[in-house]
């Protein structure tokens, strides 16, 4: 049976469950954009919160701002903890021999021994002085409980009695009580006061204590170094005519500044050209009316910080045109850099001409060298202590040596060998720092006296080689206080001065016979270089000095007054740096002195010169001070090494015996050797702070009883 047409079969109604979701149309995708239809944003990619809060962190991190804020932070914080280990250390080094020992150290690793000694010798002294304040501390308790209870009984008779005047002056027994009661009262006010004020002290104590601390590290930059301030952009920067007006401007000189505020070119009609002059520039400044040029000068620190240099890298003269500074800026850094190596040790093949060669001394701050003439003209050298006077004074007399007609004759009154070389090239060589080198000092200059005067009764037209007399440390001799036979001292200034006068004489006639004197001192005053003696030399040198009198003693106040200035050279960082005024070196016009950074020439290299000069030579024969065919009383030589040193280590006396006779006291000196020396007269070396040492009154008493039958010991 078949089904009617059109219809179908059912199978059943089909229904959805319902998931409770939207229901949305299925998007049409058509490949024919309808231009009807709007355009719709992409899509944006979401970025989790976690990942956003990294990023801002970052960022944060990194700002310059908060790099700052964080250096900030590190370094005042670093102030505090810097500050307090400043103070710490401070604290310590007072209290204890830290300090001593540190520069002892210091001293020995430098080899200076004479520093060293004297430091050893101040840390015996506080070591001493220390013990004394333990000592006094163990009885300070009994001291201080009778004190106290003296002090009671005066203060309890002194209100007795006051209330006694009292009570009879107002006829009232009960007054007797009234400056006991007032003392009481007193009391009980400062106990009120104290109770009050304690409460805050305990409070701002700390933080004023933390205050000090870190004004103490902000003052010595007590911080790790990058998160320090960073070093200003102008420093070194750039010498412009904008720069230099501007630092003048800023002197504090009113008629200076209200000049340069009035001038149409804000004041750059004052500056002459800015030329490159060596390792720095140089510029006149005409200044203007009412200005005086030692207005200028006398502001120099403050010219060159307003230069953005330090003190030591600005240079002011005095040139010709009237009213007008010169002024040598240095580039930044520049004068601390070395200089090369002398002439002399580069070129082996170098010789002299006393009479028309230059010795090459160094570089001026151009950077040009510096050549000096020594024909015939007497020199003086001077400077502090250990800023290389000698190196500076050998250099020269090295040059002359390496002419063979010069003579020299040498007298080292420090005698540490630091003319050592010159033995075998000398005819004379004294070395020694006792009385008895000045003595022998003082001969040999009498005995240039003697060739001077030869030499001027010669024949006209005769002609001499040079003699030159060297003097190195002769303030040792202006200040012996040794008298000869005829009661006329060998030291002093007077005219009965065996060495004052003798060096008087070579200086007024000695030039003219070719018959020089050259010397060396240290720190300058009217006792140890007479006003005489230094004016008599034609060439004044001066390394580092401590004050401008010192300056003019030492190149005369036309040089100083010219912008001349040693005292401002730095010692220790300045050494070999010399300030000379002399017609023998060029100096630029207008000036009065040139400044001179001298080659320096160690010992080593100055025994190499000095071989190449005694090449040069038939032979000389040198005469030593000890070469005079006696023989030694070591007893005698020990007293004279002591000299007015209450006490002297062992070593240094063996040193110095050495120095006074190297041929008698050679190695087989030893300690053995003066202890049993002092042993066989009764006396022997004592221990002072645990270091063997001689005592100058056993010596003295040691010769004082010795048999007068010439039973002396000697040496062998």
């Amino acid at each position: 049976m078949t089904e009617p047409a059109g219809t179908a079969p059912v199978m059943g109604t089909v229904h959805h469950l319902d998931d409770h979701r939207p229901t949305t149309p299925e998007p049409v995708v058509s490949l024919v954009k309808d231009p009807t239809t709007p355009d719709t944003p992409a899509p944006v990619r979401r970025v989790s919160r976690a990942v956003r809060t990294a990023r801002a962190l970052r960022t944060a991190a990194m700002h310059d701002r908060t790099r700052s804020t964080a250096r900030f932070t590190v370094r005042h914080g670093m102030y505090v903890v810097g500050g307090g280990r400043i103070v710490a250390r401070r604290a310590w080094e007072g209290r204890t021999a830290a300090r001593y020992e540190r520069m002892l150290r210091a001293a020995e690793a430098a080899g200076n021994l004479d520093l060293a000694t004297e430091w050893e010798e101040r840390l015996s002294r506080f070591r001493a002085a220390r013990h004394q304040r333990r000592m006094d501390l163990l009885s300070a308790p009994v001291k201080a409980a009778k004190g106290a209870a003296a002090g009671l009984g005066i203060t309890a008779g002194g209100l007795l009695l006051l209330g006694i005047i009292l009570a009879v002056a107002n006829e009232n027994f009960a007054d007797l009580a009234t400056p006991t009661l007032a003392l009481i009262e007193l009391v009980r006010w400062i106990v009120v006061i104290i109770t009050v004020v304690w409460g805050p002290l305990v409070i701002l104590g700390p933080w004023a204590t933390l205050l000090a601390l870190w004004g103490v590290g902000r003052h010595q930059q007590a911080a790790p170094q990058w998160v320090l301030p960073a070093r200003p952009a102008d420093v070194g920067a750039p010498i412009t005519p904008s720069v230099v007006v501007t630092a003048l401007r800023d002197l504090g000189i009113a008629p200076l500044r209200k000049a340069v505020k009035e001038m149409g070119d804000a004041g750059a009609a004052m500056l002459g050209p800015i030329r490159i002059a060596g390792c720095g520039v140089e510029v006149d400044v005409t200044l203007p009316s009412g200005v005086a040029t030692d207005e200028v000068q006398k502001r120099r620190r403050k010219l060159a910080e307003n230069l953005a240099r330090h003190e030591h890298e600005v240079f002011i003269t005095i040139p010709q045109a009237a009213r007008t500074v010169r002024l040598w800026i240095a580039d930044s850094g520049a004068l601390d850099e070395p200089i090369g190596p002398s002439p002399l040790m580069t070129d082996t093949t170098l010789t002299a001409d006393y009479a028309k060669g230059r010795a090459p001394w160094g570089q001026d701050l151009r950077g040009d060298a510096a050549l000096i003439s020594l024909y015939q003209r007497h020199m003086l050298i001077t400077g502090l202590s250990n800023q290389g006077k000698t190196a500076a004074l050998r250099a020269l007399a090295l040059w002359l040596a390496l002419d063979a007609r010069v003579e020299f004759r040498v007298a080292d009154l420090k005698g540490v060998g630091d003319w050592g070389m010159f033995d075998g090239l000398a005819t004379v060589l004294i070395q020694g720092p006792t009385d008895d080198h000045v003595i022998e000092a003082t001969e040999m200059l009498e005995d240039l006296v003697k060739e001077m005067e030869r030499r001027i009764q010669a024949p006209p037209g005769t002609v001499f080689t040079p003699l030159i007399g060297i003097v190195d440390e002769a303030q040792v001799a202006f200040m012996c206080p040794v008298v000869d036979g005829e009661k006329r001292p060998y030291g002093g200034s007077k005219a009965t001065s065996r060495y004052f006068m003798a060096a008087r004489k070579i200086h007024n006639q000695g030039r003219a016979v070719d018959v020089l004197l050259f010397q060396g001192t240290q720190d300058p005053t009217d006792q140890n270089l007479p006003k005489l003696v230094r004016e008599g030399a034609h060439t004044r040198a001066s390394l580092a000095l401590g004050t401008e009198s010192q300056a003019r003693m030492a190149l005369g106040d036309k040089a100083v007054d010219g912008g001349a200035a040693p005292n401002l050279l730095r010692p220790g960082l300045d050494k070999g740096t010399v300030v000379v005024a002399s017609d023998g070196i060029k100096i630029p016009a207008g000036q009065a002195a040139l400044t001179v950074r001298t080659h320096y020439i160690s010992t080593d290299d100055a025994a190499e010169i000095a071989e190449r000069a005694k090449a040069l030579r038939d032979g000389v024969t040198t005469l030593h001070a000890v070469d005079r065919g006696e023989e030694r009383d070591p007893l005698t030589d020990v007293a004279a090494v002591l000299a007015d040193a209450p006490r002297m280590r062992t070593n240094e006396v063996l040193k110095r015996l050495h120095s006074l006779d190297p041929k008698v006291y050679g190695d087989q000196w030893t300690n053995d050797r003066l202890k049993s020396l002092l042993e066989a007269h009764g006396e022997e070396p004592k221990k002072s702070h645990g270091v063997m040492v001689v005592h100058r009154d056993h010596v003295l008493r040691a010769l004082a009883n010795r048999d007068t039958d010439g039973s002396a010991s000697t040496a062998q």
